[in-house]
């Protein structure tokens, strides 16, 4: 994640912290009335109109941040982020997260956004750095690692088109993850989207594995 999405997720987040507490009886008749944490997740931005990231951060909020010395903190931050950023997470919404979603690749139905990848970087699709292969050869290997849960390959969806991948490879006990997007997608946020979402999916398969993040763009 690059130091202008951090900085974009973090004015998110602190903008909905501050917009929750002007309107906290709203905010805490919405919890009260939901039935679990992604309900009270979805009314709360729904209520505030905030991103995902930004209700859970107000859900996640400890009682000491209700007082008036952190608010004022918060407050001297959002100034501080919207001084020395250029664009929003509005202007950049892919960023957040909301819309993408991951699922497993398909060497049948993927192949193409994997070949557009391999034809512009010109490396195997394993992290080592290799010439790129044979695409049939690329994807029968890709196929065996994650079958020996070696690798774990996630493709990002937005709607109907697929805009990049996630790669994870395990590799002396770490999981090696990469992002790649496709070039007709970038400078949208999808590469936070990605990389923030597939955190709790690549857990999910090597728990308790650390994951380490080569190379945001491979």
């Amino acid at each position: 994640m690059t130091d202008l999405d951090l900085a974009t997720s973090r004015r998110d987040i602190t903008d909905a912290l501050l917009t929750a507490l002007e309107r906290r009886h709203e905010v805490l008749d919405t919890i009260v009335e939901a039935d679990n944490h992604t309900d009270a997740v979805a009314a709360i931005a729904e209520l505030l109109d905030k991103s995902q990231l930004g209700a859970e951060a107000i859900l996640d909020m400890k009682l000491d941040q209700l007082t008036k010395e952190e608010r004022r903190k918060n407050q001297a931050e959002l100034d501080d982020l919207n001084s020395a950023l250029t664009f929003t997470l509005a202007e950049r919404p892919a960023s957040s997260g909301d819309t993408l979603d991951l699922r497993p690749f398909s060497p049948e139905e993927d192949a193409d956004l994997f070949a557009t990848r391999t034809s512009e970087l010109g490396v195997a699709g394993d992290g080592s750095g290799a010439p790129a292969g044979d695409l049939a050869d690329e994807l029968s290997k890709a196929t065996a690692r994650v079958d020996d849960e070696e690798a774990v390959w996630l493709v990002a969806i937005e709607g109907d088109s697929k805009v990049g991948f996630v790669f994870g490879e395990l590799t002396a006990g770490e999981v090696d993850v990469r992002i790649w997007i496709h070039p007709e997608h970038r400078k949208k946020g999808y590469g936070t989207a990605a990389l923030r979402k597939s955190r709790s999916e690549i857990a999910a398969y090597f728990p308790g594995v650390p994951m380490v993040v080569r190379a945001p763009g491979a």
